[in-house]
């Protein structure tokens, strides 16, 4: 628990499908194939990854001058990297910007998450590729993105932190005698004046007992006198019907 933080510091597959970082089997196939993934950073890419930020969840309609625009307000930008499809150059709806600042980075880290631009609530966050040891992309079933709905949740990021595990403390049962001498004593004489209350009940009840038998037995009598009485009743009705 004294290492423990929200934000993943090495990147694991099994932790960050855990929401709280202590699984120990994975809960998705997803996980499998990063735990399985050999993932090389991309060595093409140039820039200080520690002046990087990372925008996703953009427009597929937004440009790199639309990016300019709003991210320039935080400090001066050395470059803007919107990522394209290969084939249909369409965006993929993600981007990294450099700044030429730590100062610059950290203004935009701290005010630029949740803007929305171009009708989109925008994420950003440092890069992690090059950065975040042991760091697997999300198409190899890694990263921290994902949707509830997809049921693949990532854990130990900014935008979904781990939550602290429940430490519960070892707390004794004396039901089975555990714990110290004095409550074990005033135990057994508890259950000494549990007897002697279940005797006092017993011979309580033998004494209403003779009680009870002569209400029963009043009871009776009155109900056989009822019947008696409507009987009679019977007869006198007939006997005037004649």
């Amino acid at each position: 628990m004294a290492d423990w933080a929200p934000i993943a510091k090495e990147y694991d597959p099994l932790k960050a499908g855990s929401i709280d970082g202590t699984d120990e089997e994975p809960h998705d196939r997803a996980i499998w194939r990063a735990m399985l993934a050999r993932y090389v950073p991309n060595k093409g890419v140039t820039g200080d990854p520690h002046l990087t930020l990372f925008v996703a969840r953009l427009n597929l309609q937004t440009t790199e001058e639309k990016l300019k625009e709003v991210f320039s307000r935080y400090g001066d930008i050395r470059k803007i990297r919107l990522v394209r499809d290969l084939v249909t150059g369409f965006s993929k709806g993600y981007a990294f910007i450099e700044y030429k600042e730590e100062r610059a980075l950290l203004k935009a880290h701290r005010d630029a998450n949740r803007l929305v631009i171009d009708q989109h609530e925008i994420f950003v966050d440092f890069e992690l590729e090059r950065t975040l040891k042991g760091w697997i992309p999300r198409r190899l079933g890694g990263g921290f993105g994902g949707k509830k709905e997809s049921g693949q949740l990532r854990f130990g990021g900014r935008d979904r932190p781990f939550r602290k595990p429940i430490n519960l403390p070892n707390v004794k049962n004396d039901f089975y005698g555990e714990g110290s001498s004095e409550k074990r004593n005033w135990s057994r004489e508890g259950t000494r004046d549990w007897r002697t209350r279940d005797r006092d009940h017993e011979r309580s009840r033998d004494k209403r007992w003779p009680e009870r038998e002569r209400s029963w037995a009043w009871g009776d009598s009155e109900r056989e006198k009822d019947s008696k009485e409507e009987r009679s009743r019977g007869r006198e009705r007939k006997d005037r019907d004649r």
